[in-house]
């Protein structure tokens, strides 16, 4: 049995969801899996960071997530006022980083990801912003320290697309990649090709729980441009900035555009796509995030709904192609938990 002392740093939706099955499923992750999973640290940026060296009681957090309470009444605790000071002064075997840090500069996700590979301590996150600014230089960071840094919920949420890639292709060289990589754009122009006007779209989208009450980060395609940068990082060993992702989102689309993309035999998709310069992968990687046509014998043109898709081109392989579920906190949570598992494999192996 491989101990697993984690820190667990965000108790937003997915963060809850990471507490409820560790608590529920905690002989099922032992007998299957043989990890033995304790949270030690807890934060979240309104109550701050506690830790028990022992183990947090997780129905007792659960129990004051539901009432609203702070987890600072959990009894026993070691208290420290941010997140940042209660790592730096406890000791984990993996951080898992579940906060939002905004696209301005990824904090303060950015340095509890720092944290805890300086001092070779693994990663597990599902918070983009971060990776998409810096995961170069996180993935740098990692390999120098000999641990794991893992990503898999921030694109796809839990469909293993970075490990498909990354690891999975280990070897080949990744050449170019196009994607429908937001479920809430591509739900909308579904709607839209349907009939469907823009905000009646967005109404039903909101409505089904896939598009914020404020739904920029999806329909202006900020959600997609951080996918971008993360795949770019991860999978093509290149660090982009946002400026040079370029970005339209689906609120301009008119009816017309649809009609004409339709007579024409394709269907107008929300498509990220990457690529290098050259055509053996070296040289410059360019990015766009775009409404495109798509035609109708691409991958691409029958992924409806929530469904996202990602088709890389790779040498000497040729193209691949992953499809999968992409929106939801309970498919996040499952990403995590994945590569939590993955890391006490690693963890036991030495």
């Amino acid at each position: 049995m491989t101990p697993l002392r984690i820190w667990l740093v965000g108790i937003g939706t997915v963060g809850r969801w990471l507490v409820r099955t560790l608590d529920a499923q905690a002989e099922r992750l032992a007998d299957r899996y043989g990890v033995a999973v304790t949270v030690v640290g807890l934060a979240n940026a309104r109550d701050g960071f506690v830790y028990d060296e022992n183990g947090l009681d997780l129905p007792s957090v659960l129990a004051l997530a539901s009432a609203g309470g702070s987890i600072t009444e959990l009894p026993g605790v070691r208290r420290w006022s941010s997140s940042i000071e209660g790592l730096r002064a406890t000791e984990a075997d993996l951080l898992v980083e579940v906060t939002a840090s905004p696209s301005s500069d990824g904090e303060p996700g950015l340095a509890h990801m720092r944290e805890a590979l300086g001092r070779a301590i693994p990663v597990v996150t599902s918070n983009k912003w971060p990776v998409a600014l810096d995961g170069v230089e996180l993935a740098a960071l990692a390999r120098k320290q000999g641990v794991a840094f893992r990503a898999e919920s921030t694109v796809m949420s839990g469909t293993p697309l970075l490990r498909a890639l990354a690891d999975g292709l280990a070897g080949a060289t990744p050449v170019a990649l196009r994607g429908l990589l937001n479920a809430t754009a591509n739900f909308m122009l579904g709607r839209m090709e349907a009939g469907a006007s823009y905000e009646d779209a967005l109404a039903e989208a909101q409505s089904a729980g896939l598009a914020e009450p404020d739904p920029a980060a999806d329909v202006e395609g900020y959600d997609t441009v951080a996918k971008v940068m993360i795949l770019s990082a991860l999978v093509f060993g290149r660090q982009l900035r946002p400026e040079q992702v370029a970005c339209r989102g689906i609120t301009d689309i008119t009816r017309s555009e649809i009609e004409q993309v339709a007579s024409d035999g394709a269907r107008l998709k929300h498509v990220a796509t990457l690529e290098f310069s050259e055509p053996d992968g070296r040289g410059d990687v360019s990015a766009r995030v775009q409404p495109e046509p798509v035609p109708g014998d691409d991958p691409l043109a029958g992924i409806e709904g929530t469904t996202n898709a990602a088709v890389c081109r790779a040498n000497p392989v040729g193209e691949v192609t992953i499809i999968g579920p992409g929106a939801g906190p309970e498919l996040a949570g499952q990403g995590v938990l994945s590569d939590a598992i993955d890391v006490a494999r690693s963890l036991a192996r030495g």
